[in-house]
């Protein structure tokens, strides 16, 4: 994603730190944000654990991963509300390890916005600018600039406890991007959000990001939104990063079994004995028999070696006469999951488990029904395939 120019790009005299006022000619850091081995401990539990990242300027960069995983407590470092145990973190080329969050220049977007509810809409979005001390005049441009750019006109003066959750959720954002920050944060911000809102608000947030270029952390724990927002993605689980990687590169190069497991739907089929045959490797299932997948550079086992293999439901088609004995693997139809415009069907299969499928359309229900047998097609071609544990 390129970013393009900030709307407040010519207000530079605002928010200008001082080392670029001193520096005028100094380049601008490639990293927006730099962590070295930054750790948080909580007593005798690990919050973030040893991590290492570096976020390049305009990136959008989703922090990734289970409730509890750590993801929220780095993003509270960043911004300067948690205290590090140890470790550096430096944004725009500047250690801000023992900086306060109000001096460190960072926009934040909080789970529940921290609005002020008795306050209205122009001057919430008004409120940093005027806490760092900006004339009158500066204010009221950058404040009818967040206006527009957010969609807010005609609400100016009503009060937030009045809005939308959407409407909320725009002012969160302008008061945020407003005041030009190195780096915006935001801490999921959509969870409070229906469905259908939650769906318009990703796509303003990736508007919100190409019309800026600000620097984005977002944290999340739902794949769909990281996968559709992201030019990479941090996945974490217990305070640890599993991957860093752009989104199509995570969802089809996992780097290990959570990752695999985590984005986005997949089944995990038991350890095989993995055997090469020329040009092809042959997957050994015990109680099933053999499954035939085209070699792939990547998978650079050894023969006889133990591996995991993840097929995606995509991956699994109901079989046809033209499906290879050596692709096609039988079992029985245990329910059914109607979605409108595709149907997920499992099938539990001797030896390997529940398998799950996703099929266009509705017709499988009825070819299918519940408790008839099933035979399955396995594309094997885009099978991932792990060292197992």
């Amino acid at each position: 994603m390129k970013p393009l120019s900030h709307p407040f790009k010519n207000d530079a005299r605002a928010t200008m730190s001082q080392d670029s006022q001193d520096h005028p000619t100094r380049p601008r850091e490639p990293h927006a944000v730099q962590l070295y081995r930054v750790r948080k401990d909580y007593g005798g539990a690990i919050g973030v654990n040893d991590l290492s990242l570096s976020i390049e300027n305009g990136e959008f960069v989703t922090l990734l991963g289970p409730s509890g995983c750590g993801k929220s407590t780095l993003l509270g470092m960043i911004a300067g509300f948690i205290t590090p145990t140890a470790g550096k973190i430096v944004v725009g080329g500047v250690d801000l390890t023992d900086v306060e969050p109000y001096k460190r220049d960072i926009g934040m977007v909080f789970q529940s916005y921290a609005l002020f509810p008795h306050v209205n809409v122009f001057d919430n979005i008004a409120f940093g600018l005027r806490m760092r001390k900006l004339p009158a005049a500066e204010v009221e441009k950058r404040t009818r600039r967040g206006i527009e750019m957010m969609k807010l006109d005609g609400l100016e003066k009503r009060r937030v406890r009045e809005l939308s959750g959407g409407q909320q959720q725009r002012v969160a954002l302008a008061r945020a991007v407003v005041i030009q920050p190195k780096v915006l944060l935001l801490d999921e911000p959509l969870s409070a959000l229906d469905k259908n809102l939650r769906a318009q608000m990703q796509i303003e947030l990736s508007e919100l990001h190409r019309n800026t270029g600000l620097t984005t952390i977002f944290v999340t724990h739902d794949q769909g939104e990281a996968l559709s927002l992201s030019d990479r993605i941090v996945v974490m689980n217990k305070g640890e990063v599993q991957q860093v990687a752009a989104p199509i590169d995570l969802y089809n190069t996992p780097a290990n079994g959570f990752v695999a497991s985590f984005i986005g739907e997949i089944n995990a089929l038991p350890d095989a004995r993995y055997e090469i045959d020329g040009d092809d490797a042959m997957l050994s299932f015990p109680g099933v028999g053999q499954l035939r997948a085209p070699r792939r550079a990547e998978w650079g086992f050894a023969h006889g070696t133990s591996v995991r293999t993840f097929l995606r439901p995509e991956q699994v088609m109901p079989a046809t006469a033209a499906t290879p004995p050596h692709s096609r693997v039988d079992g029985v139809v245990t329910n059914h999951i109607y979605q409108g415009s595709h149907t997920i069907t499992r099938v539990q299969i001797d030896g390997i488990g529940l398998v799950q499928t996703r099929v266009t359309g509705s017709a499988i229900v009825a070819d299918h029904p519940v408790g008839a047998p099933i035979s399955l097609a396995f594309d094997m071609s885009e099978a991932i395939l792990l060292p197992a544990a």
